[in-house]
């Protein structure tokens, strides 16, 4: 059924197989996802392993419905690729003995949104020091995001976050959106 709808939304994606990669780490029910749809185009991918297909749904939904159409609002142009710094990782929380959302593919970070006219808006970079149209649209984007996925962080939320927006859908029963 997952599968049927990320095809469905007009996503171009590869079923992985299951694999287990060391204590709690794995990528069970994952997809390689290689490009995404907006209303009026392809959304190219770039740096991103395997994702959990939920995940996978979750992020194909924001990217049409927050982050283009809010890069076409505040940016006059829309988003042509999205560059990430990766998703599966077996690895912990930082500073934590957790795991990691991203050792099982339910994370994503986000460095930065190439748009079609050739800009390029990334959070590092233009999250505080952007133009007021460039963080105007981070800060939507992020704020989207928030109402999909059950952990989000930003710049705003730690020093390990200057540079990207962490995505996971877990959230232990409860959103958490820094």
């Amino acid at each position: 059924m997952c599968l049927a709808t990320l095809g469905a939304s007009g996503a171009r994606f590869e079923p992985l197989p299951d694999r287990y990669l060391g204590p709690g780490c794995h990528q069970l029910g994952t997809v390689k996802l290689e490009r995404l749809s907006s209303d009026a185009d392809r959304i190219e991918l770039s740096s991103l392993g395997p994702l959990s297909c939920p995940v996978a749904n979750t992020l194909a939904g924001w990217v049409r419905f927050g982050v283009d159409r809010a890069a076409r609002q505040y940016l006059g142009s829309g988003i042509a690729r999205i560059e990430t710094m990766g998703s599966y990782s077996c690895r912990n929380v930082a500073g934590s003995s957790r795991l990691s959302a991203h050792a099982t593919a339910e994370a994503v970070d986000i460095a930065a949104f190439l748009l079609e006219d050739g800009r390029r808006v990334s959070v590092k970079q233009d999250w505080s020091e952007g133009s007021s149209a460039e963080q105007s649209f981070l800060r939507v984007v992020h704020q989207s995001a928030c109402k999909r996925f059950g952990t989000v962080l930003g710049p705003d939320y730690n020093a390990a976050h200057a540079d990207h927006l962490h995505v996971e859908r877990t959230g232990q029963g409860k959103s958490f959106c820094r």
